[in-house]
């Protein structure tokens, strides 16, 4: 028991240390003026993805449901995010005010995360896949229609009718135009942070007896129920988890710029961060790290390839999946090492055969 306590704290340790030697590197560059303008205007949006795709990870590798409305989530962590800032500006220090503001949007995220999870968890595998879809469209679409202002007279809010701003008023959500008075308040070093308190949650939440239970719903759901273990209890909680960090993660990317739509928590979002899970391997947190932080940097640094961006990108991401996935019991390597080897052997076969009948 003591070899596997250590055995885990050691993996854990690695894990934060990776995060560390991350920030370490990607902080001094930034601080020297060595990295580039476009890398430096990403760092925050990898921050976010990592969030994202660790929490992802906690309900499709931990819990072992297919889930793709994680843009749902970023979505109502960013807009609601906005609103706690402008309720919160009064504090003084923007790092105070961020913060507040995550806590807060987090929590609405997981409200809406167990409001949603109560129904849709009784579903399993597909199903549950296109549950999550809609509400992730949904919370888009309804995102496309609110609007809400603050001026002398307090807090404004209109569904799907546009108001009239005073000239000491403002727009905080503004329907299809989403954020469009935005303060950039988000740092890297708070998005470090993140980082760090969302590996403490999911890393404490696995090696915890509620995290065994969860691990052992998605081994064998028959056997886990039948032992006395609340199989809604358990995969609620984790779905809840998972909606509070990544509405956390909305926020930190929402106030990284000064304008935000509803168009960007699309579909498409949501299966990027599935990618970072796939790639990254299910249940394997460090390998969701890698994968998010790499392909967030990989299409900016293609872009010099112009249009020929998208398809190196296609490319670069299927043998990064056949490297880091099993095929057919061997790895991509040693498939290509015996497709080769078998080449030759062919060449090799051909050129006897020639010698043979000149004989």
């Amino acid at each position: 028991m003591k070899n596997k306590i250590s055995k885990i704290t050691k993996q854990n340790l690695t894990t934060y240390l990776l995060v560390i030697i991350f920030y370490a590197i990607f902080q001094t560059m930034l601080s020297t003026g060595n990295l580039s303008r476009s890398l430096s205007g990403q760092l925050v949006p990898i921050c976010v993805y990592i969030v994202a795709a660790i929490s992802l990870n906690l309900v499709v590798g931990i819990s072992g449901e297919l889930s793709l409305g994680h843009a749902g989530f970023l979505s109502i962590g960013a807009f609601s995010g906005a609103v706690f800032c402008d309720v919160f500006s009064s504090v003084g220090s923007t790092v105070l005010q961020l913060v507040l503001s995550m806590i807060c949007a987090g929590i609405v995220s997981g409200i809406f995360g167990l409001i949603i999870g109560i129904p849709v968890l009784r579903l399993r595998g597909d199903y549950l896949a296109i549950v999550t879809l809609a509400f992730g469209e949904i919370i888009r679409n309804l995102m496309n229609c609110i609007y809400v202002t603050r001026d002398v007279d307090g807090w404004h809010f209109s569904f799907a009718k546009p108001l009239s701003v005073s000239s000491d008023g403002r727009n905080i959500i503004n329907g299809p135009m989403g954020i469009s008075e935005n303060t950039k308040i988000s740092t890297f070093t708070i998005g470090f942070a993140l980082i760090v308190f969302t590996l403490f949650i999911v890393l404490n939440l696995m090696n915890s007896r509620s995290g065994r239970a969860i691990m052992a719903i998605r081994d064998n759901r028959i056997a886990a129920e039948s032992v006395g273990i609340s199989i809604t209890k358990f995969k609620l909680t984790a779905f809840v988890i998972s909606a509070f960090l990544t509405g956390m993660a909305g926020t930190l990317y929402g106030m990284n710029y000064a304008t935000v739509t509803p168009a960007k928590f699309d579909f498409n979002t949501s299966i990027l961060i599935l990618v970072f899970v796939v790639l990254g391997g299910m249940g394997n947190i460090k390998g969701s790290i890698i994968a998010a932080a790499l392909l967030t940097v990989l299409p900016e640094q293609l872009r010099a390839i112009g249009d020929y961006r998208m398809l190196i990108y296609a490319v670069l991401l299927i043998g990064m999946m056949l490297l880091t996935q099993s095929t057919g019991g061997k790895r991509l390597l040693d498939v290509l090492g015996s497709f080769f080897n078998k080449l030759i052997g062919k060449i090799k076969g051909i050129f006897k055969k020639k010698e043979g009948a000149k004989q």
